[in-house]
């Protein structure tokens, strides 16, 4: 199984990104070999639709499962359109929330945490 995690970084030490749009990385786990890969997400400076974006490029790597903190509407939309099961809440570690994860410790999110455009920086947005 392969499980996509938004990272602030490039390795598993690195702290979960609550933005799942916005990230700075998405760290591809495949569980059965324990391999990881960290991958940039090219969407996160996006003027508009980088939640779209960011799932693409999930549903791209073969990700069955998203691990973030937060997740917008247009994102759980594309998520749930490709297959991907979307787990919000998710902060700490990306070690600690894979373990966790694996542990059975959290459970999908069936809706949207956050309005569009959350994440993004300027006046009134956050």
């Amino acid at each position: 199984m392969k499980i996509a995690v938004s990272s602030s970084g490039t390795d598993q030490n690195a702290q979960v990104d609550p933005r799942f749009g916005r990230c700075q990385y998405f760290i591809i786990i495949d569980t059965e070999s324990g391999k990881s890969e960290a991958i940039p997400n090219a969407a996160r400076s996006a003027g508009g639709g980088a939640g779209i974006q960011a799932a693409q490029t999930v549903a791209d790597h073969e990700a069955e499962t998203v691990l973030t903190g937060n997740v917008g509407p247009n994102a759980h939309r594309a998520l749930q359109a490709a297959r991907v099961s979307v787990i919000t809440g998710v902060s700490g570690k990306v070690s600690d929330a894979l373990q966790a994860f694996q542990e059975g410790k959290y459970k999908a999110s069936e809706s949207p945490t956050v309005q569009s455009h959350f994440g993004m920086s300027g006046p009134g947005k956050e």
